[in-house]
Protein backbone atom coordinates (compact mmCIF):
# COMPACT_ATOMS: atom_id res chain seq x y z
CA UNK A 1 0.00 0.00 0.00
CA UNK A 2 1.58 3.24 -1.21
CA UNK A 3 0.57 6.52 0.41
CA UNK A 4 1.88 10.06 0.68
CA UNK A 5 4.17 10.41 3.67
CA UNK A 6 4.43 13.25 6.16
CA UNK A 7 7.18 14.74 3.98
CA UNK A 8 4.99 14.59 0.87
CA UNK A 9 6.82 11.72 -0.80
CA UNK A 10 5.20 8.45 -1.81
CA UNK A 11 6.05 5.58 0.54
CA UNK A 12 4.73 2.39 2.10
CA UNK A 13 2.65 2.64 5.26
CA UNK A 14 5.47 0.98 7.22
CA UNK A 15 7.94 3.59 6.04
CA UNK A 16 5.58 6.48 6.80
CA UNK A 17 4.90 5.28 10.33
CA UNK A 18 8.61 4.90 10.98
CA UNK A 19 9.02 8.62 10.22
CA UNK A 20 7.58 9.26 13.68
CA UNK A 21 8.15 7.30 16.89
CA UNK A 22 5.00 5.17 16.72
CA UNK A 23 4.90 2.14 19.02
CA UNK A 24 1.61 0.64 17.78
CA UNK A 25 -0.65 1.05 14.76
CA UNK A 26 -3.84 -0.90 14.04
CA UNK A 27 -6.36 -0.75 11.21
CA UNK A 28 -9.59 -2.69 11.73
CA UNK A 29 -12.41 -2.92 9.18
CA UNK A 30 -15.65 -4.79 9.85
CA UNK A 31 -14.07 -6.57 12.83
CA UNK A 32 -11.08 -7.79 10.81
CA UNK A 33 -7.58 -6.60 11.63
CA UNK A 34 -6.11 -5.43 8.33
CA UNK A 35 -2.88 -4.04 9.75
CA UNK A 36 -1.18 -4.43 13.12
CA UNK A 37 2.40 -3.49 13.84
CA UNK A 38 4.52 -2.63 16.87
CA UNK A 39 7.90 -0.94 17.22
CA UNK A 40 10.63 -0.36 19.79
CA UNK A 41 10.08 -3.64 21.69
CA UNK A 42 6.36 -2.93 22.20
CA UNK A 43 3.96 -5.86 21.64
CA UNK A 44 0.23 -6.49 21.60
CA UNK A 45 0.33 -6.82 25.39
CA UNK A 46 2.27 -3.62 26.14
CA UNK A 47 0.58 -0.88 28.12
CA UNK A 48 0.68 2.55 26.51
CA UNK A 49 -0.41 5.75 28.22
CA UNK A 50 -3.62 7.21 26.82
CA UNK A 51 -3.01 10.80 27.84
CA UNK A 52 -6.13 12.80 26.88
CA UNK A 53 -7.85 9.85 25.16
CA UNK A 54 -8.95 9.11 28.73
CA UNK A 55 -11.36 12.04 28.51
CA UNK A 56 -13.59 10.05 26.14
CA UNK A 57 -13.67 7.14 28.60
CA UNK A 58 -14.79 9.57 31.30
CA UNK A 59 -17.60 10.76 29.04
CA UNK A 60 -18.72 7.16 28.52
CA UNK A 61 -18.84 6.58 32.28
CA UNK A 62 -20.93 9.72 32.76
CA UNK A 63 -23.41 8.35 30.22
CA UNK A 64 -23.58 5.01 32.02
CA UNK A 65 -24.02 6.72 35.41
CA UNK A 66 -26.94 8.74 34.03
CA UNK A 67 -28.52 5.59 32.59
CA UNK A 68 -28.17 3.84 35.96
CA UNK A 69 -29.74 6.77 37.81
CA UNK A 70 -26.66 7.81 39.78
CA UNK A 71 -26.70 11.13 37.94
CA UNK A 72 -30.03 12.75 37.01
CA UNK A 73 -29.00 14.51 33.80
CA UNK A 74 -26.30 16.57 32.13
CA UNK A 75 -28.23 19.67 33.13
CA UNK A 76 -27.55 19.16 36.84
CA UNK A 77 -25.31 21.72 38.56
CA UNK A 78 -21.96 20.16 39.37
CA UNK A 79 -22.29 21.45 42.92
CA UNK A 80 -24.91 18.75 43.51
CA UNK A 81 -21.92 16.39 43.66
CA UNK A 82 -19.16 18.77 44.73
CA UNK A 83 -20.86 20.68 47.57
CA UNK A 84 -17.61 22.12 48.89
CA UNK A 85 -17.75 24.68 46.08
CA UNK A 86 -21.53 25.31 46.22
CA UNK A 87 -21.21 28.89 47.47
CA UNK A 88 -19.10 29.99 44.52
CA UNK A 89 -19.67 30.76 40.86
CA UNK A 90 -19.33 27.03 40.23
CA UNK A 91 -23.00 26.60 41.10
CA UNK A 92 -23.88 27.90 37.61
CA UNK A 93 -21.80 25.22 35.89
CA UNK A 94 -23.62 22.08 34.74
CA UNK A 95 -22.28 18.66 33.86
CA UNK A 96 -22.97 19.51 30.20
CA UNK A 97 -20.69 22.54 30.46
CA UNK A 98 -17.87 20.28 31.64
CA UNK A 99 -18.52 17.74 28.89
CA UNK A 100 -18.54 20.41 26.18
CA UNK A 101 -15.53 22.33 27.53
CA UNK A 102 -17.69 25.42 27.96
CA UNK A 103 -17.53 25.73 31.75
CA UNK A 104 -15.53 28.95 31.94
CA UNK A 105 -13.15 27.55 34.56
CA UNK A 106 -9.69 29.08 34.81
CA UNK A 107 -7.10 26.50 33.82
CA UNK A 108 -3.77 26.76 32.01
CA UNK A 109 -3.28 23.90 29.55
CA UNK A 110 0.52 23.72 29.27
CA UNK A 111 2.05 20.43 30.39
CA UNK A 112 5.66 21.50 29.99
CA UNK A 113 5.33 24.60 32.16
CA UNK A 114 5.83 23.50 35.79
CA UNK A 115 3.67 26.38 37.02
CA UNK A 116 0.68 25.60 34.79
CA UNK A 117 -2.50 24.03 36.13
CA UNK A 118 -2.11 21.03 33.81
CA UNK A 119 1.36 20.29 35.20
CA UNK A 120 0.15 20.71 38.79
CA UNK A 121 -2.70 18.27 38.13
CA UNK A 122 -0.39 15.79 36.39
CA UNK A 123 2.40 15.81 38.99
CA UNK A 124 0.41 16.82 42.07
CA UNK A 125 -0.48 14.49 44.93
CA UNK A 126 -3.76 16.03 46.12
CA UNK A 127 -6.21 16.57 43.28
CA UNK A 128 -9.13 17.03 45.64
CA UNK A 129 -7.42 20.04 47.20
CA UNK A 130 -6.48 21.35 43.75
CA UNK A 131 -10.12 21.14 42.70
CA UNK A 132 -11.18 23.20 45.73
CA UNK A 133 -8.68 25.86 44.69
CA UNK A 134 -10.02 26.18 41.14
CA UNK A 135 -11.38 29.54 39.96
CA UNK A 136 -13.85 30.77 37.35
CA UNK A 137 -12.59 32.89 34.46
CA UNK A 138 -15.93 33.69 32.79
CA UNK A 139 -19.58 32.59 32.89
CA UNK A 140 -20.37 29.08 31.60
CA UNK A 141 -22.00 28.40 28.25
CA UNK A 142 -20.29 31.24 26.41
CA UNK A 143 -17.46 29.63 24.46
CA UNK A 144 -15.43 26.47 23.97
CA UNK A 145 -12.00 26.28 25.58
CA UNK A 146 -10.17 22.99 25.89
CA UNK A 147 -9.23 22.69 29.56
CA UNK A 148 -8.31 19.50 31.39
CA UNK A 149 -9.86 20.76 34.59
CA UNK A 150 -13.27 19.88 33.11
CA UNK A 151 -12.84 16.08 32.92
CA UNK A 152 -11.07 16.11 36.28
CA UNK A 153 -14.24 17.52 37.81
CA UNK A 154 -16.25 14.89 35.92
CA UNK A 155 -14.10 12.19 37.50
CA UNK A 156 -14.86 13.44 40.98
CA UNK A 157 -18.58 13.52 40.10
CA UNK A 158 -18.41 9.87 38.96
CA UNK A 159 -16.75 8.88 42.25
CA UNK A 160 -19.26 10.80 44.36
CA UNK A 161 -22.34 9.69 42.40
CA UNK A 162 -21.53 5.98 42.09
CA UNK A 163 -19.73 5.55 45.42
CA UNK A 164 -17.02 3.68 43.49
CA UNK A 165 -13.60 4.66 42.30
CA UNK A 166 -13.44 5.64 38.65
CA UNK A 167 -11.16 2.64 38.07
CA UNK A 168 -13.72 0.26 39.58
CA UNK A 169 -16.53 1.79 37.55
CA UNK A 170 -14.51 1.55 34.31
CA UNK A 171 -13.64 -2.08 35.03
CA UNK A 172 -17.24 -3.04 35.83
CA UNK A 173 -19.11 -1.06 33.20
CA UNK A 174 -16.79 -1.05 30.19
CA UNK A 175 -13.63 -3.14 30.53
CA UNK A 176 -15.33 -6.40 31.51
CA UNK A 177 -18.32 -6.12 29.13
CA UNK A 178 -16.08 -5.56 26.07
CA UNK A 179 -13.85 -8.50 27.02
CA UNK A 180 -10.64 -6.52 27.27
CA UNK A 181 -7.66 -8.82 26.70
CA UNK A 182 -5.46 -7.15 29.31
CA UNK A 183 -5.94 -5.24 32.52
CA UNK A 184 -5.95 -1.48 32.41
CA UNK A 185 -4.75 0.93 35.03
CA UNK A 186 -5.71 4.52 35.73
CA UNK A 187 -3.03 6.67 37.31
CA UNK A 188 -4.00 8.33 40.58
CA UNK A 189 -2.60 11.28 42.49
CA UNK A 190 -1.60 9.10 45.46
CA UNK A 191 -1.67 5.44 46.50
CA UNK A 192 -3.99 5.77 49.50
CA UNK A 193 -7.43 7.28 48.87
CA UNK A 194 -6.18 8.46 45.49
CA UNK A 195 -8.27 10.18 42.85
CA UNK A 196 -7.87 9.13 39.24
CA UNK A 197 -6.32 11.67 36.90
CA UNK A 198 -9.38 11.63 34.68
CA UNK A 199 -8.05 14.30 32.36
CA UNK A 200 -5.47 11.72 31.23
CA UNK A 201 -3.59 8.64 32.25
CA UNK A 202 -5.29 5.36 31.41
CA UNK A 203 -2.69 2.70 30.62
CA UNK A 204 -3.83 -0.07 28.29
CA UNK A 205 -2.90 -2.23 25.30
CA UNK A 206 -3.56 -1.22 21.70
CA UNK A 207 -6.22 -3.83 20.93
CA UNK A 208 -8.20 -2.87 24.01
CA UNK A 209 -8.14 0.78 22.95
CA UNK A 210 -9.48 -0.47 19.62
CA UNK A 211 -12.28 -2.31 21.42
CA UNK A 212 -13.37 0.94 23.01
CA UNK A 213 -13.47 2.46 19.52
CA UNK A 214 -15.56 -0.52 18.34
CA UNK A 215 -17.99 0.03 21.22
CA UNK A 216 -18.72 3.52 19.88
CA UNK A 217 -18.70 2.31 16.28
CA UNK A 218 -21.48 -0.10 17.26
CA UNK A 219 -23.49 2.63 19.03
CA UNK A 220 -22.60 1.37 22.51
CA UNK A 221 -23.57 -2.23 21.79
CA UNK A 222 -21.15 -5.09 22.34
CA UNK A 223 -22.27 -8.33 20.66
CA UNK A 224 -25.89 -7.82 21.66
CA UNK A 225 -25.29 -6.22 25.06
CA UNK A 226 -25.98 -2.48 25.32
CA UNK A 227 -22.97 -1.35 27.35
CA UNK A 228 -23.46 2.39 26.78
CA UNK A 229 -26.89 3.80 25.85
CA UNK A 230 -27.15 4.33 22.08
CA UNK A 231 -28.66 7.76 22.68
CA UNK A 232 -25.58 8.74 24.69
CA UNK A 233 -23.19 7.64 21.95
CA UNK A 234 -25.12 9.65 19.37
CA UNK A 235 -25.39 12.68 21.63
CA UNK A 236 -21.69 12.52 22.47
CA UNK A 237 -20.53 12.48 18.85
CA UNK A 238 -23.02 14.88 17.25
CA UNK A 239 -21.91 18.52 17.59
CA UNK A 240 -24.26 21.33 18.56
CA UNK A 241 -23.66 25.07 18.56
CA UNK A 242 -25.78 25.93 21.59
CA UNK A 243 -24.34 27.05 24.95
CA UNK A 244 -20.93 27.74 23.46
CA UNK A 245 -20.72 24.43 21.59
CA UNK A 246 -18.59 24.02 18.47
CA UNK A 247 -18.83 21.89 15.34
CA UNK A 248 -15.62 19.94 16.05
CA UNK A 249 -16.10 18.78 19.64
CA UNK A 250 -18.82 17.25 21.79
CA UNK A 251 -18.78 15.50 25.17
CA UNK A 252 -15.01 14.84 25.25
CA UNK A 253 -14.88 13.55 21.65
CA UNK A 254 -13.33 15.28 18.63
CA UNK A 255 -15.60 15.43 15.57
CA UNK A 256 -13.45 15.31 12.45
CA UNK A 257 -15.72 15.28 9.40
CA UNK A 258 -19.28 15.85 10.51
CA UNK A 259 -20.67 14.93 7.06
CA UNK A 260 -19.36 11.39 7.59
CA UNK A 261 -19.96 11.40 11.34
CA UNK A 262 -16.40 10.28 12.03
CA UNK A 263 -14.88 11.05 15.39
CA UNK A 264 -11.89 10.32 17.59
CA UNK A 265 -10.37 10.52 21.01
CA UNK A 266 -6.99 12.19 20.95
CA UNK A 267 -4.10 12.38 23.37
CA UNK A 268 -0.74 14.02 23.83
CA UNK A 269 2.15 12.56 21.78
CA UNK A 270 -0.19 11.53 18.98
CA UNK A 271 -2.33 8.91 20.74
CA UNK A 272 -5.44 8.34 18.63
CA UNK A 273 -8.54 6.14 18.47
CA UNK A 274 -10.24 7.08 15.20
CA UNK A 275 -13.70 5.81 14.21
CA UNK A 276 -15.11 6.02 10.67
CA UNK A 277 -18.62 4.51 10.78
CA UNK A 278 -19.40 4.71 7.05
CA UNK A 279 -16.80 2.04 6.25
CA UNK A 280 -16.82 0.41 9.70
CA UNK A 281 -13.17 1.32 10.24
CA UNK A 282 -11.21 1.85 13.46
CA UNK A 283 -7.63 3.11 13.48
CA UNK A 284 -5.45 3.17 16.59
CA UNK A 285 -2.12 4.97 16.65
CA UNK A 286 0.05 5.03 19.77
CA UNK A 287 3.48 6.54 20.11
CA UNK A 288 6.17 8.30 22.09
CA UNK A 289 5.79 11.50 20.11
CA UNK A 290 3.98 12.81 17.04
CA UNK A 291 6.52 15.42 15.91
CA UNK A 292 3.54 17.62 15.01
CA UNK A 293 2.64 15.33 12.12
CA UNK A 294 -0.92 15.34 10.81
CA UNK A 295 -2.25 11.87 11.53
CA UNK A 296 -5.77 12.76 10.46
CA UNK A 297 -4.48 13.50 6.97
CA UNK A 298 -2.88 10.06 7.03
CA UNK A 299 -6.09 8.47 8.28
CA UNK A 300 -7.98 10.18 5.42
CA UNK A 301 -5.66 8.59 2.86
CA UNK A 302 -6.13 5.17 4.43
CA UNK A 303 -9.93 5.53 4.51
CA UNK A 304 -9.91 6.45 0.81
CA UNK A 305 -7.80 3.40 -0.08
CA UNK A 306 -9.94 1.05 1.99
Amino acid sequence: MKIKGFDGDSATLDAVLEQSPSVAFLIIRRDTILYEKYWDKYTDSSWVASFSMAKSFVSALIGVAIHEGFIKSVDEPITNYIPEIKDTAFRKITIKHLLQMTSGIKFTERYFNPFSDAAKFYYGTNLRKSIEDMKIEYAPGIKFEYKSGNPQLLGLIIERATKKTVTEYLQEKIWQPIGAEFDASWSTDRKKNGLEKTFCCINAAARDYAKFGRLYLKNGNWNGVQVIPESWVNESTTPTLIEGGVNFYKYQWWINRSSYHDFSCDGLLGQRIYVYPEKQIIIVRLGKNDRHQNYFKLFGQLIHLL
